[in-house]
């Protein structure tokens, strides 16, 4: 059963599975709720409460905001948790969704008692010239859902046996009503007020990160440096990419749930 929270800007989607501790998980830029779909039956079988998001313009979620991205998302969260209002939460944010969880554990510490930053974007990374091109040409409404959905296999180069019944629901999504932008409106999307924050994050941490995934030149160094300024533990997952939980669903349920254990209560 799907559910909705309202908001002024307007609706979100979400999913609410299970009874225990409450898990929130936030998804990647432009991917569906339905990315956790591994993950989630093996937290609920573990204990806990797993509610996954759809981000703005995702899925069931509306698709015209006045703004996408990082901070839009980050206090998307904290209106969601405070509307669950079932005591602080861990957050598992993968890419932009671990730089809302860092945004939100500085502004609302209240409301989260730990965070798992997969895959993490939480600053802006240096683009070269392909990758700016690249970020251009999705900006442009007609060349945008194909270009983007040419290059989603790269994120998951393990991919599972589900994943092309995953990528058309995905690309079903971007051609729903009022989306034709949707893809190009995340493109501008600035990392830095995540960054700001990171010194201000009081709250446990966890990182985990796939060496394959291509979106950090070296990502093994990009997960040290994030666990570095937040003291934070590092899971590295060999080979995987972007969505180490959809590539290594039980390895990373075991880490969560590892590391949830040994939150304060």
């Amino acid at each position: 059963m799907t559910h909705y929270l309202e908001l002024p800007g307007g609706r979100l989607a979400y999913d609410d599975e299970g009874d225990g501790p409450l898990v929130v998980c936030l998804p990647s830029m432009l991917d569906l709720r339905s990315q956790y779909r591994f993950l989630t039956p093996l937290l609920v079988a573990a204990g806990y409460r797993v509610v996954t998001l759809d981000q703005r313009g995702m899925g069931d979620s509306d698709a015209a905001w006045p703004e996408y991205g990082s901070t839009p998302l980050a206090h998307d969260l904290m209106a969601l948790l405070r509307h669950l209002d079932a005591g602080p939460a861990l957050v598992h944010g993968c890419s932009n969704g671990a730089g809302a969880a860092v945004y939100a554990a500085a502004e609302a510490p209240e409301l989260i008692s730990g965070v798992v930053l997969s895959a993490p974007f939480v600053r802006d990374g240096e683009a070269g010239l392909a990758q700016k091109l690249t970020q251009a040409l999705l900006r442009v409404p007609g060349l945008a859902r194909p270009l983007y959905m040419s290059y989603y296999p790269k994120w998951e180069p393990k991919p599972p046996a589900d994943f092309a019944e995953h990528r058309a629901r995905l690309d079903a999504s971007f051609r729903r009503p009022g989306r034709a932008k949707v893809i190009g409106a995340y493109m501008g999307m600035s990392h830095a007020e995540a960054e700001a924050r990171l010194d201000r994050v009081a709250v446990p941490a966890l990182v985990i990160m796939g060496t394959g995934d291509i979106d950090w030149p070296d990502p093994i160094a990009e997960a040290e440096w994030v666990a570095g300024r937040l003291g934070a533990e590092v899971v590295l997952l060999d080979g995987a990419g972007h969505h180490p939980h959809v590539e290594f669903p039980e390895r990373v349920a075991d880490a969560v749930t590892a590391f949830a254990g040994s939150l304060p209560r």
